[in-house]
């Protein structure tokens, strides 16, 4: 069957199906989710429904300006969940540097990956820059909260580990190490497991829908190669830039644990 088959508003209620199979089955286990379910169902669909809209117009009307402006809204939003998660756990310092690593690892791999793999003409072309970009955040802020996680339950779990090591004469880096080894492992392992499964276990979203549109599979297979190892790299680099900054939070300038 050739073209695209489009869905209608009917087609796409008839899926919220699924939605309500969910709230059956936690409201028969007990579970007290429903609340969270129907909002974030319907948070999803009025932001997707919004975004659906203001690509239409950047795609129509291309410009470096708003381009750049949606994916700095984009890093502002994940820094922002990153942080309201785990609010009344992090000090100051340690809020810049997650900002600062979200911002570094991603937009470093975003711009290698669109410039020197893709080699996109003009830069900021819409219809690559905007999904791409959103992949490469989206699982690094996924990334982030993991290690960011692992690293706060490690100071506080290791904290006799670690101030034993400082006793003995390590430095807090070395004192940290394993806590940081660990935050790292936890949070690549998720991208690593989706590369194994990919292909044989389930077909990739970006693949599936280059797939749905027409776009030849080899081609499609290209672009989900290259986009999974650039995922790879953004969360890899995003992560280790937070955490090695970050653990430095947990000391003073004597090189002491502090109290939080």
């Amino acid at each position: 069957m050739n073209g695209i088959i489009d869905l209608t508003a009917w087609q796409v209620a008839l899926a919220y199906l699924f939605v309500l199979l969910v709230l059956a089955i936690v409201r028969m286990r007990g579970i007290n989710r429903e609340k969270e379910i129907l909002i974030s169902s319907v948070r999803m669909t009025l932001q997707l429904i919004l975004v659906g809209y203001i690509l239409v117009y950047l795609f129509d009307y291309p410009n470096p300006w708003l381009t750049a402006g949606i994916v700095l809204c984009m890093e502002a939003f994940a820094v922002y969940t990153v942080l309201n998660r785990f609010n009344d756990q992090l000090v100051k310092p340690l809020k810049y540097i997650i900002a600062i690593a979200m911002s570094a690892g991603t937009l470093a791999c975003l711009a290698y990956f669109l410039l020197v793999v893709v080699r996109l003409t003009p830069w900021y072309a819409p219809q690559y820059f905007i999904p791409i970009a959103g992949m490469l955040i989206g699982n690094s802020m996924t990334g982030v909260v993991l290690g960011l996680k692992l690293l706060l339950d490690g100071m506080t779990t290791q904290k006799a580990l670690v101030e034993e090591a400082l006793i003995l004469g390590a430095t807090p880096r070395a004192a940290s190490r394993n806590i940081i080894n660990n935050a790292f492992d936890s949070a690549i392992l998720p991208t690593i497991n989706s590369m194994i499964g990919m292909g044989v276990v389930f077909l990739p979203g970006m693949m599936t829908g280059q797939i749905l549109a027409g776009i030849a599979p080899i081609t499609a297979i290209a672009y989900q190669i290259a986009i999974m190892l650039g995922i790879l790299g953004a969360v890899a680099l995003t992560v280790i830039i937070m955490l090695q900054l970050g653990y430095r939070t947990f000391f003073n300038q004597e090189d002491q644990l502090c109290s939080r």
